[in-house]
């Protein structure tokens, strides 16, 4: 397959979060083919795939199953849509697998929508119309976490508390608001994690008291935080929310875009902490990524609001909004392949488990390394802060650690995402041991040659 000159790499295309100039000096790398935990570009070099894409092809790369399914529904028929009166079988079949894969945290109902932002903004809407349904039209505001992240489109960038993302472009929607997240790494609460988890717990009912509960629609927060640095809850957090949320009739939507199916060792995100939202949102890992797809889930609370018991063809308790793509056949075939992978190989499992000896490893780094100044994670889903001995504060961004240590990396074959000195680790749940000391011992080599 002909390449295209390195130089040209950056001339067309507008790269998401990506600076030109950068890219114009440093070509990306083009990805020609993958197999299980390893990508190869375009000269034949082959690396570890430390980041599963973007966190999102769970059960590995080049999955013949999954491809044998996408082939099948191709040679049926390639897309049709579910407006209108007409379905798919893939869609029927997913969304039936979907409420029972969630069925110990209560989802009845599967709304498809493109990817995961779409899915929150799906999410949103769907609790605006709800409390409208119930004739509670005040209950409008949704209330997230600093550091959250909840996608790109509008309604979802309102809800986000990284500041990177928002300050581009605001003003943003009214009636959003964000409160503290649990984070202990440099908080200045306490160094003690229940007490943490109790003292935001209590600043998220202060805020709902403040704005007046009959103004507060829902709730929204990822199980463990996921690009604000991978920041995992006290144990006592998430199941404070939900007493909070049941005290002032407010729904909890879990954004499980990255959590659900499998990353943090459970099936689903919610299920670790033992809580049952009422709204799941759904991407990446839902088919691993092999075509755009995101699902909203919702309990029976929720969906009942929109069961009109009647059978007229219009009705004003019918949910006012939709994708053209909403329920692609091809993704949703996908998707059922993708989860009898998770399930038959017992991915979360494996995950949980390779997730715990590659934490284990890092923290011997850690000790001999003292540039990390925090380490993190539940599962796959791993953070590894860097801060400057000297001060214990985040190095100066013009020197660039983070990213000479990721360049280290990737020279090395590893590819490990830095958002700045923090490093996210997301690799495909099939990943083994063996891999987790070649990465390791990569990037402990990459941080000694950055010290």
């Amino acid at each position: 397959m002909a390449t295209r000159s390195n130089s040209r790499l950056a001339d067309s295309i507008l790269y998401p979060f990506a600076n030109i100039g950068h890219l114009t000096e440093n070509p990306p790398v083009v990805v020609e083919s993958g197999e299980g935990v390893y990508i190869t570009d375009s000269t034949g070099k082959r690396y570890i795939d430390g980041q599963a894409g973007l966190w999102n092809v769970n059960v590995g790369h080049g999955r013949e199953e999954i491809k044998e399914a996408i082939k099948a529904q191709l040679d049926r028929i390639s897309y049709y849509t579910i407006f209108g009166g007409t379905t798919n079988m893939p869609s029927v079949e997913l969304a039936e697998r979907l409420c029972q894969l969630t069925r110990p945290e209560g989802m009845v109902r599967a709304f498809f929508s493109s990817g995961g932002s779409e899915a929150v903004e799906a999410a949103f809407k769907l609790v605006r119309q709800y409390w409208r349904l119930r004739g509670e039209a005040a209950k409008t505001k949704i209330i997230s976490l600093k550091r959250g992240y909840h996608g790109v489109t509008l309604g979802a960038l309102s809800a986000n508390g990284i500041t990177s993302n928002r300050e581009y472009f605001e003003p943003l929607l009214p009636g959003f608001i964000q409160v503290e997240t649990p984070h202990l790494y440099g908080n200045p609460y306490t160094q003690d994690h229940e007490e943490l988890g109790r003292i935001c717990a209590d600043m998220l009912e202060r805020e709902i008291q403040y704005q007046g509960p009959g103004t507060v629609a829902a709730f929204i927060a990822e199980p463990v935080q996921g690009v604000g640095g991978v920041i995992v809850p006290p144990a006592n957090y998430w199941p404070r929310l939900r007493e909070i949320c049941d005290k002032y009739d407010i729904l909890l939507i879990a954004d499980e875009v990255v959590t659900g199916f499998g990353r943090l060792g459970t099936m689903m995100g919610s299920r670790h902490w033992g809580v049952k939202p009422d709204i799941m949102t759904f991407a990446k890992g839902i088919n691993s990524g092999y075509i755009p797809l995101g699902a909203t889930m919702m309990n029976a609370k929720v969906a009942e609001a929109f069961d009109t018991g009647d059978a007229a063809q219009f009705s004003p308790k019918a949910f006012a909004h939709g994708n053209t793509y909403a329920g692609h056949p091809l993704a949703c075939a996908a998707a059922l392949a993708s989860l009898r992978i998770v399930e038959d190989e017992n991915l979360p499992e494996n995950a949980g488990r390779v997730g715990a000896y590659f934490l284990k490893r890092l923290k011997e780094v850690q000790s001999r390394h003292h540039m990390i100044g925090d380490l993190r994670g539940q599962g796959l889903m791993i953070g590894v802060e860097l801060a400057n001995p000297e001060t214990g504060r985040p190095f100066d961004i013009s020197r660039n650690v983070g990213g000479r240590i990721s360049d280290h990396c990737r020279e090395k074959g590893v590819i490990i995402r830095n958002l700045a000195d923090t490093f996210i680790i997301s690799p495909p749940f099939v990943l083994e041991t063996g891999h987790v000391d070649e990465m390791v011992d990569t990037f402990e080599e990459a941080v000694a040659s950055a010290g």
